[in-house]
């Protein structure tokens, strides 16, 4: 830090410098100096021309300096004569004053002060000496900085021991996993009294936001060791055999502050599939690969060097690296449960002041599939709402909004809806509220809203009633019901279709397909006729292997064509049933713009909503 802060001052004080020549050259530029031979200064003096006088002794070199103005000078004209070191001369200059009454002024010899002297003298020398060693030391550092390519961009935190499992919520289970690294980086001798061998290195799978850097950051911070972390993508460089230095200096590095931890981020930059993909390899990657799986599979057990890394990508990964002795251990940080994200939303919600009425059990349960950084966001964000709107604390009102811009982005109040439309988008969103009431295997609508968001003229937020780890037959039908109910509302009342359903469409479409084409649930028989193929740098259109002719693919768009058609048709049958209850949701969203789950639950029950609660 020191070093930091004396470089960034080094150009304030050349800059001060030079701007100090700049004033006195500036003070010196329009100066103009006569030199006046002894009979030119005799002739003024007697011819009473002189109007100022500056006599400089000079007891060294035996003279007088003498500066001063004649007349018709200018403002800054002045003369210059050097004289005879005698009383003669001083007496014909006091006689001249006694006569004409110009000013004389008599000054000191510099030369007889030392410090003046060494200012006048020495200093220059100084500067001009000092900015050229400075100009020197910088090329010579930009010089090495050239050659430093191969040296590695691992960071060692400083903040070690700061991040404990205690900041870690929602994972017990992946904490588990890794708790046995902790064990051996404290006690390594126990583990191998008994001839175990630790992993060499943990991969952390999971989706984006769930964890994997901050439990990585947990293991080095309960485990006391430093703790290197860097990012695939710092590997790789345009000069081939660059990524490959910086893996041996990094693993230099970790061996002289052994026991310790390496934590690769997105580890999927530099850890791809070698010879895959359409148009050839990379070089460079492969090279710097190749150094990281020979390190990987070098370093003895001894030495206390554990590896984590993380991807969201692990069927990109090149086989060698998950191999027994390198990544040896996966550890899957899935998104978290409803006791997950609750215990995340508490350590989130310790320096935020929410109203008593809000309890981070019905917060987890509204917020299905959000990561640890989605909750966080979303309580943040329901801050910066609650000091918008000037309260002092968060109410439900900043909850519901920050969950929507979280979901959604911020809503479109400057989109002015006709009262067509308007109503239209109001029916639209009650077809799914109603199959979603109706329906005991659809998804729970949480909250309906109008008012347009994104690309979205209004959205119907559905989560499952209940979190499942495997789906039956009958509830992915329901789920396709519930998506249609939009379509076939608009149909219902209107007698005409729109464009607002094609978001349905897709994940009704795509749905139907996987029952048919991965889960065997059609007339087709139980085969899986698609999967994802698990082959790198390849396209998501490339990415599906296709097992069948083309006649089962005909029988495949037939068997799709069944399912969504008779989904379809039962979303038409429940809403005809149930369309005075239609007909109430769709006209309370047009006068109220936006319903939660108990203003549903309400609306269900009283037939109409609380008067309190109109805007």
């Amino acid at each position: 830090m020191k070093k930091t802060v004396k470089k960034n001052f080094i150009p304030y004080i050349i800059f001060g410098i030079m701007a100090i020549f700049i004033i006195i050259a500036l003070e010196y530029a329009d100066k103009k100096v006569n030199d006046l031979t002894y009979d030119e200064f005799e002739k003024a003096l007697v011819s009473n021309k002189i109007e100022e006088i500056v006599l400089i002794p000079k007891d060294r070199a035996k003279i007088y300096e003498i500066t001063g103005k004649l007349e018709n000078y200018k403002e800054k004209e002045t003369f210059y004569v050097r004289v005879p070191y005698s009383d003669e001369v001083i007496n014909r200059i006091l006689k001249a004053r006694e006569e004409n009454n110009f000013k004389l002024t008599t000054e000191a010899d510099p030369e007889s002060s030392t410090i003046l002297l060494l200012l006048v003298n020495v200093l220059p020398i100084v500067l001009l000496l000092g900015l050229g060693f400075f100009f020197f030391t910088r090329q010579m550092n930009g010089a090495n900085k050239s050659l430093d390519f191969g040296k590695s961009k691992a960071k060692l935190n400083v903040d070690k021991g700061k991040i404990t499992f205690k900041d870690v919520a929602g994972l017990e289970e992946e904490k588990e996993e890794v708790k046995e690294l902790i064990d051996f980086l404290k006690e390594p001798k126990r583990f191998q009294s008994l001839g175990a061998r630790i992993p060499k290195g943990v991969l952390l799978v999971g989706p984006p936001g769930t964890g994997k850097t901050l439990l990585a950051k947990a293991v080095a911070g309960e485990a006391n060791v430093p703790f290197f972390f860097i990012s695939g993508s710092d590997f790789v460089e345009l000069f081939v055999g660059i990524g490959a230095s910086r893996v041996r200096d990094m693993f230099k590095q970790a061996k002289q502050s052994a026991p310790c931890l390496i934590f690769i981020d997105e580890i999927d930059a530099v850890g791809r599939q070698r010879g895959t993909g359409l148009g050839g390899g990379h070089d460079e990657r492969e090279q710097t690969l190749n150094q990281l799986l020979t390190e990987m599979d070098g370093f003895g057990a001894n030495e206390g060097i554990i590896i984590i890394a993380a991807t969201n990508r692990p069927d990109v990964l090149d086989p060698a690296l998950l191999r027994p002795g390198r990544f040896d251990r996966q550890v899957t940080v899935n998104l978290p449960d409803i006791k997950g994200r609750e215990e995340i939303l508490e350590v989130h919600a310790k320096n935020k002041i929410l109203v008593p009425t809000i309890t981070l059990n019905n917060l987890a349960r509204r917020t299905v599939g959000f990561s640890g950084a989605d909750l966080e966001n979303l309580l943040n964000e329901a801050a910066l709402l609650a000091v918008r709107r000037k309260k002092k604390a968060i109410t439900m009102s900043e909850i519901d909004e920050a969950t929507d811009r979280v979901l959604m982005g911020p809503a479109k109040k400057s989109k002015k809806y006709t009262e067509k439309e308007k109503k239209l988008v109001a029916y639209h969103e009650a077809g799914h509220v109603v199959l979603g009431l109706k329906l005991n295997d659809a998804n729970d609508v949480q909250k309906v809203t109008i008012i347009p968001r994104s690309y979205a003229g209004g959205y119907a937020m559905m989560v499952p009633k209940e979190e499942r780890y495997t789906s039956t037959k009958n509830e992915l039908l329901e789920q396709i019901i519930g998506l249609l109910g939009g379509r076939v509302s608009e149909e219902l009342i209107f007698g005409e279709i729109t464009t607002g359903a094609h978001n349905d469409f897709e994940k009704a479409t795509k749905i139907a397909r996987s029952m048919v084409t991965e889960y065997g649930m059609s007339d087709l028989g139980p085969m899986q006729l698609e999967h994802q193929q698990e082959a790198a740098f390849l396209g998501r259109d490339y990415n599906k292997s296709r097992n069948f002719s083309n006649e089962v693919a005909h029988e495949i768009d037939i068997e799709m064509r069944k399912i969504i058609t008779e989904c379809y048709e039962k979303a038409t049958k429940i809403l005809k049933q149930n369309k005075k209850l239609l007909n109430l949701i769709a006209n309370t969203l047009v006068e109220y713009e936006t319903l939660t789950k108990e203003d549903i639950e309400y609306l269900v029950e009283n037939g109409k909503m609380p008067e309190e609660d109109k805007n």
